[in-house]
């Protein structure tokens, strides 16, 4: 029996276990959920997923969602 742990990795390093899976190029808020396109605001914290990478031990298999901040310009543009 295999336990999968998802996690969400932050620019600074930091995890938070989600349950979501999550595509690369997937833009999501803080928490790891989608923002809808267009964005409500270009004032607001989103990350990009840019990499997804499957750790495998002894009956665990780790998930790990690397995210990366999204520029508020880039937010910008895709309001418009």
């Amino acid at each position: 029996m295999t336990i999968e742990t998802r996690w969400l990795v932050y620019p600074d390093g930091d995890r938070q276990e989600t349950q979501r899976t999550l595509r690369v190029d997937e833009v999501v808020d803080m928490n790891g959920f989608p923002i809808p396109m267009p964005p409500p605001s270009a004032r607001m914290i989103a990350y990009r997923v840019y990499k997804i990478r499957r750790v495998e031990e002894r009956g665990e298999l780790d998930v790990l969602q690397y995210l990366e901040l999204v520029p508020a310009s880039e937010l910008q543009a895709f309001r418009y």
